[in-house]
């Protein structure tokens, strides 16, 4: 079974670093999980079809057609924010980067669910939470962590 690793997070300043990390992933072969919407969520998927990777975006809303177009797989959920809990379950790791208060939600389903969570700079400040200072180093820490 491959491995999916949830990137989660959000705001237009991070899209950049997101990209990266999606593109990053997706050259290792990983199946990148996400919201399914814009920002962070869209960049993250939009690195990894650059890549030639697989996408999973996991839907707040009732319609596949909110999608982002770099969605391989969309999960329609109907719950609203409740569907965080479906992403970051769905990933073997948790690659955060940037946010707001549905991100620490995440985080914090994520860390009770068991997962490795890593926040990349500049992020949450989370106590035995590992930060990484790029992309490279975001990847690099979650797929040591799942292998």
């Amino acid at each position: 079974m491959a491995v999916q690793v949830a990137v989660i997070g959000s705001g237009v300043e991070h899209e950049e670093r997101a990209e990266r990390v999606g593109r990053l992933l997706a050259e290792r072969g990983v199946t990148v999980v996400c919201g399914g919407l814009g920002e962070v969520m869209a960049a993250a998927a939009r690195g990894a079809k650059t890549a030639g990777g697989t996408t999973i975006g996991v839907l707040p809303g009732e319609t596949r057609r909110d999608a982002n177009e770099w969605i391989d797989h969309v999960v329609v959920t109907g719950v609203g924010h409740a569907r965080n809990l479906a992403v970051v379950a769905s990933g073997d790791a948790v690659i955060v980067v940037g946010g707001r208060w549905g991100t620490l939600a995440e985080i914090g389903f994520a860390r009770v669910l068991g997962r490795y969570v890593v926040i990349l700079e500049p992020g949450w400040e989370i106590d035995e939470l590992p930060r990484a200072a790029t992309p490279e180093a975001a990847v690099e820490l979650a797929l040591a962590a799942v292998s």
